[in-house]
């Protein structure tokens, strides 16, 4: 093993603050991406939705007359 100890391991020889940060903003930038896709998909779908509700109207509207 790499490590003797949990103390060690979290230290990672000296460069913790960098490895750790890296993995931040790695995880940090994941979630991001991962939020804003979701939001994103969220908005097209209601737009889609919209679209398909006028276009039924607009259908209607033209049988009748």
């Amino acid at each position: 093993m790499q490590f003797d100890s949990i103390s060690e391991f979290f230290n990672m020889g000296g460069y913790a603050f960098y490895v750790w940060l890296a993995y931040g903003v790695t995880f940090f930038s994941l979630g991001t991406l991962v939020v804003m896709s979701v939001r994103q998909k969220r908005k097209v779908l209601v737009e889609i939705a919209k679209k398909i509700q006028r276009e039924e109207r607009l259908k209607e509207t033209r049988s009748t007359k």
